[in-house]
């Protein structure tokens, strides 16, 4: 992997790590759909003004705009408001990484190398470690749902990879567009049209910064790049780097919002790093020798 990949790669990672942060301090003052819905409409207006559709078909489209972005966002936002710590959630979330692993080897034939598996055994290790201290901090249907969404990110990944090299922000822009006005008006439908109005209306300037963070540092930004990522190189390749993400997580809630950094915490950091580093240079001596 490329030097400024790799660094493009652990940037997007310290960018979802703080997303989680900024989720939290948002669903204070928006349910969990009229954030998704607004998040979107800002990761795509004006930008689709601007950017052309991605040369792929309506219904590849509509698709990924759903499995990655209604379906996976949706179920975050609601198992966070559910009862799951934002912390807790983004461990559970990187379930993610085993279900891409699961999806290429069964349906693109990828395979990974034994220090690939071992790497990901040794960073499933910190998430479990994560998993047991926390389990006093999560309800059981927020767990569940938050799986749900871990699967729909798999997923994601896998549809993203099936769509060849493409423009990925385009990719992006467009599904956002695609995304919001069904979420808004679910919203609309299941909280009713004075909860969304009353909402909007009284959003303070914290949920404001956190709603721009989300639309364009997390969404344009992060899976603009995430997904070029995916397009050059394998996803047993790429997938692994999000384990890293409740590292940051954590260490931002603990600088941030003030959140105790038990030894257990460092611990499980630190076997998610270096799993992910056994990862890195399997896969960079696997590419050499292929060359």
């Amino acid at each position: 992997m490329r030097t400024t990949h790799l660094l493009l790669a652990l940037l997007v990672v310290v960018v979802w790590g703080f997303n989680f942060i900024t989720i939290r301090l948002a669903l204070n003052e928006a349910s969990p759909l009229l954030l998704n819905a607004i998040r979107f409409f800002f990761a795509s207006i004006p930008a689709v003004f601007f950017i052309k559709p991605p040369a792929i078909s309506f219904k590849q489209l509509m698709l990924y705009a759903f499995v990655m972005f209604m379906l996976q966002f949706s179920l975050l936002f609601i198992g966070i408001n559910a009862g799951v710590p934002a912390g807790v959630a983004s461990i559970i979330l990187q379930v993610q990484a085993f279900f891409t692993l699961i999806l290429a080897i069964l349906f693109l034939g990828e395979r990974p190398t034994i220090a690939q598996m071992i790497g990901g055994l040794i960073a499933f290790a910190g998430i479990g470690l994560v998993g047991f201290y926390s389990q006093g901090g999560m309800t059981l249907i927020g767990f569940i749902i938050i799986i749900f969404a871990a699967f729909a990110w798999g997923s994601g990944n896998f549809i993203t990879k099936k769509l060849g090299q493409i423009n990925m922000l385009s990719l992006v822009v467009w599904g956002s567009l695609i995304s919001w006005p069904p979420l808004l008006l679910l919203a609309i439908l299941i909280d009713g049209p004075d909860v969304v109005y009353q909402s909007i209306q009284n959003f303070s300037w914290i949920s404001m910064l956190s709603i721009l963070y989300i639309s364009y540092c997390s969404t344009v930004f992060g899976f603009g790049v995430w997904n070029w990522l995916l397009g050059r190189y394998p996803l047993t390749t790429i997938a692994p780097f999000t384990l890293s993400v409740p590292v940051i997580a954590m260490l931002s809630a603990s600088y941030f919002l003030d959140e105790p950094l038990y030894y257990w915490k460092i611990i499980a950091a630190l076997l998610v790093i270096g799993g992910l580093c056994i990862n890195i240079v399997s896969s960079s001596r696997r590419r050499t020798k292929v060359s």
